[in-house]
């Protein structure tokens, strides 16, 4: 049994209520919600959230009713991890036992409903404690991230003997996007932290990683899930 999950607090100081924000007509958790549930993969959706608006909202939609998140899961401290294992628990006191729990992140908007079976697919194949989404660093710190010394001079991140000169040279790296996890149960009850065991990226491009934590980023993805949805009805 597959469980679907959406944290959405209601707080944000980048984006003030940024969850429950309109983008091109649709609350922004929509955009994450509307994939979970018109899913023939997931089998409960539940969504993690101190917002009674969104609660009553994801409620509406079918999710499981399993209440407010506490205090202690609401503040912008909160680790991602402690809010998962919270609403597995929840879930699994209503429908049972999880085989699979699916989070998606609904400030990134921009992913296809062709990621999710993907990124099941995936978890199923290589049985992984967790699939990430990750997309292709745009920046490596063995080439071009830097940072001061005692002196305030700049070195490289990750220095390599001989250096590194060219981009293609430096060993590949990935950036965590925030968009779409699949984690085993018994690791989630159990792990303390997201890196404990073994964790593999699901890829996906660039474009369809952008999370919003600005407005900047709100514009952004705004323009881009434009785009996507001209492509769409010129389809």
């Amino acid at each position: 049994m597959i469980i679907g999950h959406i944290g959405a607090r209601a707080g944000s100081k980048g984006v003030p209520n940024k969850n429950f924000r309109m983008l091109h007509g649709k609350h922004l958790i929509d955009w994450s919600l509307d994939q979970l549930v018109e899913s023939d993969r997931v089998n409960h959706v539940v969504v993690s959230t101190d917002s009674q608006d969104i609660y009553d909202h994801a409620v509406a939609k079918g999710c499981l009713p399993m209440g407010l998140r506490p205090a202690e899961l609401a503040s912008d401290t909160a680790a991602k991890w402690h809010v998962w294992q919270h609403a597995l628990g929840k879930a699994e006191e209503m429908v049972g036992p999880a085989t699979a729990f699916l989070d998606l992140d609904c400030t990134s908007p921009l992913r296809s409903p062709d990621d999710i079976p993907a990124a099941l697919d995936l978890f199923m194949a290589e049985e992984p404690d967790m699939v990430m989404s990750c997309c292709e660093a745009r920046k490596n710190p063995y080439f071009n991230l830097v940072e001061p010394d005692e002196t305030g001079a700049l070195k490289v991140s990750k220095p390599l003997p001989g250096g590194v000169v060219a981009r293609q040279q430096a060993p590949t790296v990935y950036e965590h996007a925030a968009s779409t996890y699949v984690v085993k149960p018994d690791y989630l009850r159990s792990a303390g932290g997201l890196f404990e065991g073994r964790v593999i990226p699901y890829l996906m491009p660039t474009e369809r990683c952008v999370d919003i934590d600005s407005p900047f980023d709100f514009k952004l993805v705004e323009w881009l899930l434009g785009e996507q949805l001209k492509g769409q009805s010129n389809a």
